[in-house]
Order: structure tokens, then sequence, then C-alpha cells
């Protein structure tokens, strides 16, 4: 296995599940080993929001992690991975990495990132936001965290929902240093 290749995706328990879901099959595609962790209610809101089922989303994986598991090879530093991805990244969630409170495997995993430099993005869903949930996500950010929400772009003219959230996910990898083919650089010549 080409551990520049190996890759941690966390899906929790806010709703958004399509982008988790879509980022695991980009990873998939792209050929990352993928290191999975999905929450109870992630698996949960996985089958209300998209009708896949916990168990076909597990199947995608690599390698899957159970939530309380925190003696996981993922929860040490000297395993060495690209990085994280928390898709879609609860409050709850946000929380605990922001006050590097370990009390599962997404947020230690979230914080041996942090802790070895290594690229932690979380699209963190929620809204409307209020000072609480803005100082969380500004204390993550200070440890190092990619704030993304998941916030679609228009500028390429979406047609359809898959368009708006393979945009975003791409995006999202790109920010993390993953070249992939699903969003269109905005083009400042077609504002023109």
């Amino acid at each position: 296995m080409n551990k520049n290749k190996s890759i941690i995706l966390a899906i929790t328990g806010a709703s958004g599940a399509i982008y988790g879901l879509r980022m695991l099959q980009a990873l998939k595609k792209l050929d990352y080993h993928i290191h999975l962790i999905l929450s109870p209610l992630g698996a949960q809101l996985i089958t209300e929001e998209t009708g896949v089922s916990a168990q076909e989303v597990l199947a995608l994986a690599d390698e899957v992690h159970q939530p309380d598991d925190l003696s996981a090879p993922i929860a040490s530093g000297s395993f060495h991975t690209w990085g994280m991805l928390v898709v879609p990244c609860s409050i709850k969630t946000l929380s605990g990495i922001a006050n590097s409170y370990a009390e599962n495997l997404i947020q230690r995993a979230a914080d041996v990132c942090l802790k070895e430099g290594r690229p932690l993005l979380l699209a963190v869903r929620e809204t409307p936001l209020h000072p609480g949930h803005l100082h969380l996500m500004s204390q993550a950010a200070q440890a190092g965290a990619i704030i993304f929400p998941p916030i679609p772009t228009f500028y390429d003219q979406p047609q359809t929902i898959d368009d708006l959230v393979n945009a975003t996910v791409g995006r999202m990898l790109a920010r993390i240093g993953i070249d992939n083919q699903l969003f269109n650089p905005w083009d400042k010549s077609l504002s023109a």
C-alpha cells in the first residue's frame, strides 16, 4: 500500500450525508486507501437522505473503524496518512475537535492530524450559526483545521443536485491538495 494515498474519511450525524457518500466514491475512484469511520447517526442519515444502506457505504471503504475504537492504527501519529476529511461534520464533532476532547475515534484521528501537521478538513454542516458555533470554528482553524462548509457555487451554472454536490466535493479535495476533475475552476472570462 502506498501510504501517501492512505486517507481518513469520517461521516458524522449532520444533514448532508450525500457529501460524505460522494467523497467516499471520489476517493475510491482516485485510488486512495480509505479508512472510514461512520458514526451511528451518520449511518442513519446516509440511509434516510440517500437511500443507500450503511452496509453499502461501508463496503466502499478499504478499512472500516468503529467510532469507539481508540486503539485503531489511525489513532496514532506514527501511522501515516495523507490527512482526514470529516464530511459532513456535526457541531458536536467540531466541538470535540476544537477542544482537543478525543472521546471517540473521529475526534482522536482529527487531533492526530492536527498534531502531526496533516490536512484536516471539516465540512461543518449547520445553519444558522450562533456565536458559540463560530467560536468553535475559529478555535479549530487556529489549531490548523480547514473549515469548509459545503456551500455550493453557481459560477459554472450547475443543472442538477449532482452537479452541486460534485463541485463542492471536488473543491474540498482540491483544498487539501488532491487533484480531481469534479469541478471547474472559476474562469473570470465567464463573467465578462
